[in-house]
């Protein structure tokens, strides 16, 4: 018996021919809703009983409510946007504000950090002087792969002179405790090219570049750690190898 749907029906003064009434189906249905607590009626059918009874899902079928909170490695998944910069500058200026011990940005050219994110040099500089591990995996302006990605996007602002902006920027910021950039090998360009991984801690953005768009008409995935082997890790692994076969620079 649903004992707290047979309570809703009660106080909201009705009976189960009326309420079968408001929400559209027969009395029968809603007999049979009554009698078993473990039959969960259609989404649509539910709605439309709480909003007749004035309560809350939850109170009358928790276990359907249970049954949408995420348990699986897609807990990891925090939003989702169809391109990068639907994202806000808010999500991108909070987390590289919160991290305290890892911000890994390895974009192919990460440029729109210093235009996306207020006083992003001054922030990085602080980081890496109190502790926190700052790296920049960037691609290598001068290599064939970013040539043919200049080709492809056949924009003003090019692939290389985006890069070139960036070391400008860290060169500026100068040596500083923690702060490392690189160039990803030659033979790691293609991969790091279609795919860019942006680290904060537990919380990473994820950008996978779509044929000839530009990263921010790519869409873009906001994930968070929860454990061992979910999606955060198996991006994090992707740029931490990519690092590990990289070129230092200066």
């Amino acid at each position: 018996m649903n004992v707290a749907l047979r309570s809703a029906v009660a106080d909201a003064g009705l009976t189960p021919r009326k309420l079968a009434a408001r929400v559209g189906v027969t009395s029968k249905t809603v007999e049979r809703w009554l009698a078993d607590a473990e039959l969960i009626p259609h989404a649509r059918n539910r709605e439309d009983a709480c909003r007749a009874l004035g309560v809350d899902e939850e109170m009358l079928w928790p276990q359907a409510v249970k049954g949408r909170i995420k348990t699986g490695n897609d807990r990891e998944l925090v939003h989702s946007y169809p391109y990068r910069s639907a994202c806000p500058s808010t999500v991108w200026a909070d987390l590289v504000e919160g991290a305290t011990e890892e911000l890994f940005l390895a974009g192919y050219t990460n440029y729109f950090f210093w235009t996306q994110v207020p006083r992003f040099a001054e922030t990085i500089r602080r980081k890496a002087e109190s502790g926190c591990r700052v790296r920049f995996l960037l691609g290598d302006p001068a290599g064939e792969v970013t040539r043919q990605r200049e080709v492809i996007e056949d924009v003003a602002l090019s692939v290389s002179t985006r890069i070139r902006i960036s070391v400008e920027h860290l060169d500026r910021i100068g040596a500083a405790p923690g702060l490392e950039m690189r160039y990803s090998s030659a033979d790691d360009a293609v991969n790091h090219v279609s795919l860019s991984v942006f680290r904060f801690d537990d919380d990473a953005l994820v950008t996978p570049h779509l044929a000839r768009l530009v990263g921010h008409d790519s869409p873009l995935l906001h994930l968070r750690r929860h454990g061992d082997g979910g999606m955060f890790e198996r991006f994090a692994e992707h740029a931490e190898e990519l690092w590990g076969r990289a070129v230092r620079v200066g």
